[in-house]
């Protein structure tokens, strides 16, 4: 991954730096991260680090379609490795845990929307909140 982010970077005029791999890498390695996430695991590495450092990197790395970030709750986004294939969020509401589930699930959904509103569907994007199984077998009736 070091070359392709190299090469993506300069091809858009940014550096590599060692900041920008600890980031991605960070990314990659925890799977679904807010940037205060992503900062915590990158000073574990390089404690000079800073917040802004964090922010401005994952838009670039985004810019660059290098990752994406999708809302799971109401904290700031989550960001995950595009090198994941495509997926759809499922958040349960009372123990907050994430599943990734595959965008075929979505099927019907995708198909009605474009056929009947002419619009194209960001799966990535895509966040269902519910609860998950263990939540609702664990309710008393």
């Amino acid at each position: 991954m070091p070359d392709e982010l190299a090469d993506k970077l300069r091809g858009s005029g940014y550096r590599l730096t060692p900041q920008r791999q600890l980031i991605l890498r960070a990314v990659e390695e925890l799977h679904h991260a807010t940037p205060d996430e992503v900062l915590a695991h990158v000073r574990a590495q390089a404690s000079a680090v800073n917040a802004s450092t964090v922010y401005r990197t994952l838009e670039v790395l985004e810019e660059l379609g290098l990752v994406r970030h999708a809302h799971l709750s109401d904290r700031a986004p989550t960001y995950h490795s595009t090198r994941e294939p495509e997926h759809i969020h499922l958040v349960c509401r009372k123990c907050q845990r994430v599943r990734s589930v595959e965008p075929e699930v979505a099927t019907a959904l995708v198909a009605t929307l474009s056929r009947e509103h002419g619009f194209e569907v960001d799966l990535g994007h895509l966040a269902v909140f519910g609860r998950c199984l263990e939540c609702l077998e664990g309710e008393t009736p």
